[in-house]
């Protein structure tokens, strides 16, 4: 095996896609992606197996494919080492491994102490040579942020605002990548688009502590957090209105202090979810063939 310290890591662009792994994302929706310009596409909830991920990888040429995230609780660190190598030696170069603590409220006692399970997980990696460069972290927390900058490639945050990059980035200095995720929904009218991107934000997330002391910490009252959610949280965690608008709320991260903004698109059903990533990819300047 070769100097794994030497690996790069991989390229995302200034641009993502965030789809949950629940919603059956498909390898013909990778290269779509691809095709519109878009440097990377996050799976939602992956398995350690890595399959779905490899099927993406395999469909297109050069998109970056990244967990986000590989739950420790739930992926076991040694098939994830292993599924990594075997992507890695048939696609060299296109695999991010996003991994996360998840939400503590349904791990039980085991949960009290992420911090040490966190790094008992990256000994194991480390172990079996998945190198720093190829993985980034969950992290919402100075402490788990700090871990990002010493034990990986950066930063995976989810369901932050553009402002939280700038206090991440003083922690995470200035090489390590930081790579966020922000909901988008294609609706001008407010009260259709919170209606659309509240349930997303309500449950699970303002249930789960992590997420409520992080938007605490960010400047929300307890009213505000209080489910299902404020109109002022709403708006400032799903970016909505024309297209422009939403490619607005996307820089917005990137000037902020993010290198990578991941969309997840909140679509109705019946909506053309194809149509709305064209959409976006053209507001964003991104070149697009689809």
């Amino acid at each position: 095996m070769s100097d794994y310290s030497e690996v790069q890591t991989p390229d995302v662009g200034r641009y993502g896609v965030w789809v949950s792994g629940r919603k059956n994302p498909t390898p013909e929706l990778a290269y779509h992606l691809e095709t519109l310009g878009f440097g990377a596409i996050w799976l939602g909830g992956a398995p350690a197996d890595l399959e779905l991920v490899e099927a993406m990888i395999a469909n297109t040429a050069s998109l970056v494919v990244a967990t986000g995230i590989v739950n420790i609780w739930t992926g076991d660190p040694h098939e994830l080492a292993d599924s990594y190598h075997r992507v890695e030696e048939a696609h060299p170069g296109r695999l991010l491994v996003g991994i996360g603590v998840g939400h503590p409220e349904s791990q039980g006692d085991r949960a009290l102490k992420p911090f040490a399970a966190m790094n008992d997980y990256l000994d194991v990696l480390d172990d079996e040579q998945v190198p720093q460069s190829r993985r980034v972290l969950a992290a919402l927390g100075d402490r788990m942020l700090r871990l990002s900058r010493d034990r990986a490639a950066g930063a995976h945050p989810y369901l932050v605002t553009p402002s939280f990059n700038e206090g991440a980035r003083e922690v995470l200095g200035a090489d390590k990548l930081l790579a966020t995720e922000q909901r988008v929904v294609l609706r001008e009218d407010a009260d259709e688009a919170r209606a659309l991107g509240r349930p997303s934000v309500d449950r699970p997330y303002l249930g789960l502590r992590n997420y409520v002391n992080n938007l605490g910490r960010l400047g929300y009252s307890a009213e505000d957090l209080e489910s299902p959610g404020s109109d002022r949280l709403i708006d400032d965690l799903v970016g909505y209105g024309d297209d422009a608008a939403v490619a607005a709320r996307l820089n917005a991260h990137l000037h902020a202090g993010a290198d990578h903004v991941a969309a997840q698109l909140i679509a109705a059903d019946g909506d053309d979810v194809h149509e709305a990533y064209t959409r976006i990819a053209r507001a964003l300047g991104l070149g697009t063939e689809g």
